[in-house]
């Protein structure tokens, strides 16, 4: 070996002090994130069921009396109320990978965080002042939001080196389902026992902690980062040679625009956001209305499925991994494989829980469709940067705004095809429908579309006089 080269598969020694490897703190500080933004994002699923229920109280004589809900809004208000997030949410997409360039992924992913809990802690205070008051701060949090998932890819394509992107990303969005998780259980007994109101100050107290040790503990870059070890940051610059450049070059958004494989991903990010979404904000209200559940035993029916897929998430990530470090499948075939298992068993499940017609299969069934959704979630979740390492915020961002627009419309429509007084199961099968059907199309147009290859519109010709565009395509056989 040459002086002042290192094997790239050299790594540091391996040790169960995981605090020791900065690559393995960030990851786990942005699982945590992950997790802070469910809580912030699922509280108003449970807590919009607790403001809008019919509540009691027992007179003198012993005679109990119906006195109606805190909020009286109806099936489109609430609709409307748990899309709104959403609106904001869809404008900053594109922004996050763009301001995380220029100012670092690091400031924008845990300042839109900390903002968003900031808003979440008045939002009790909002509701009881006006509806409008509260569509206008979950709107804004979407906005704050809205930058982290984009910004957070200037961070991954700068720590985590190729042959590990697959475990580390899925490993931290595996955050993501199990902050939905206690979400769902927790919340609804906190709510019961403590009010509506101390779901939203919880959720945003945890938030500010978090923030703190995330500012405390991440760096922006290895090379920035004072408590990294020589070793370890010798084997993250040589890993992510081949998809550095000696300077940003500009994007050419035309190719970017018409790429098939930045498409598919729109369209797979598309179809995968509806069912997670439609779930997410729905399933409470679903158990509510056609199994008469109470708010604690809906919530921990709707959390089962999200336990499911925080499980799946870990062995679908180590799984592409491994598939692709023992070339037992190229990487375009390995994502597209994946893609198809998640995507067609998500369209059957989904089938099965609308016909299944009782509370344990149906609960079976949505637990298979979200668990196994783990196969397409792990490859929408990393394929930016296969594609596009030096655009990956960018390419994620354009998906990811894509990604939005479920969470704007999917409960609105529920809002007006499920009624208000007198809610059947025939009216919930329609929404049923819809999913199953976006998972099928979902999974087809990626088989045609999709890639694992770096784009060319994505290469410099030259990078310290070596062929880049050679090398990343003799790398992506």
């Amino acid at each position: 070996m040459e002086s002042g080269k290192i094997d790239q598969d050299k790594k540091p020694a391996a040790t169960w002090k995981i605090w020791t490897q900065r690559r393995y703190v960030l990851t786990m500080l942005v699982f945590c994130g992950y997790f802070n933004i469910y809580l912030l994002r699922t509280n108003m699923s449970i807590g919009i069921v607790i403001m809008t229920q019919n509540r009691y109280t027992t007179l003198d004589n012993g005679t109990v009396v119906n006195i109606g809900p805190e909020f009286e809004w109806d099936n489109v208000i609430q609709g409307y109320i748990l899309s709104s997030f959403f609106y904001g949410y869809i404008t900053t997409q594109l922004l996050g990978g763009l301001i995380g360039n220029k100012i670092g992924g690091k400031l924008v992913f845990g300042g839109g965080i900390a903002v968003t809990a900031l808003v979440t802690l008045i939002s009790p205070w909002l509701a009881e002042l006006s509806v409008y008051a509260l569509l206008v701060a979950r709107i804004l949090m979407g906005v704050f939001e809205g930058v982290t998932y984009s910004s957070l890819y200037v961070l991954w394509v700068k720590w985590i080196p190729p042959s590990e992107r697959s475990r580390s990303t899925t490993q931290a969005m595996s955050g993501s389902y199990l902050g939905a998780v206690f979400a769902l259980m927790f919340f609804a007994y906190l709510g019961e026992i403590a009010g509506w109101r101390s779901i939203f100050w919880f959720s945003g107290s945890v938030g500010l902690l978090w923030f703190a040790a995330w500012v405390y503990a991440t760096s922006e870059s290895p090379q920035t980062d004072p408590k990294i070890s020589p070793e370890e940051r010798d084997y993250i610059e040589h890993s992510l040679r081949a998809s550095q450049v000696s300077k940003a070059h500009k994007v050419q958004w035309k190719a970017l625009f018409t790429s098939g494989a930045v498409w598919s991903l729109n369209v797979a990010l598309f179809c995968e956001t509806w069912g997670f979404y439609t779930l997410l904000t729905l399933l409470p209200k679903y158990f509510k209305d056609v199994f008469q559940f109470d708010i604690s035993k809906s919530g921990l029916a709707s959390a089962l499925p999200y336990i499911s897929i925080s499980i799946m998430m870990h062995v679908c990530g180590q799984l592409a991994d491994r598939i692709i470090a023992k070339k037992w499948l190229t990487l375009t075939k390995t994502r597209k494989t994946f893609m198809c298992i998640g995507f067609f068993s998500q369209t059957g499940f989904m089938l099965g829980a609308a016909f299944w017609g009782q509370a344990a299969g149906t609960v079976f069934c949505l637990a298979m469709a979200v668990g196994l959704g783990a196969f397409a979630i792990a490859t929408v979740g990393v394929n930016a940067l296969d594609i596009a390492p030096l655009h990956s915020g960018l390419v994620f961002g354009i998906a990811n705004t894509w990604g939005t627009v479920p969470g704007i419309i999917s409960p609105t429509i529920a809002g007006y095809v499920i009624s208000t007084d007198n809610p059947t199961v025939e009216q919930w099968r329609i929404i049923f429908y819809i999913t199953a059907g976006l998972y099928f199309f979902g999974a087809i147009f990626f088989v045609l579309f999709a890639s694992g290859k770096r784009q060319d519109w994505d290469l410099e010709e030259k990078v310290n006089d070596v062929d880049l565009k050679v090398l990343t395509r003799k790398n992506s056989k």
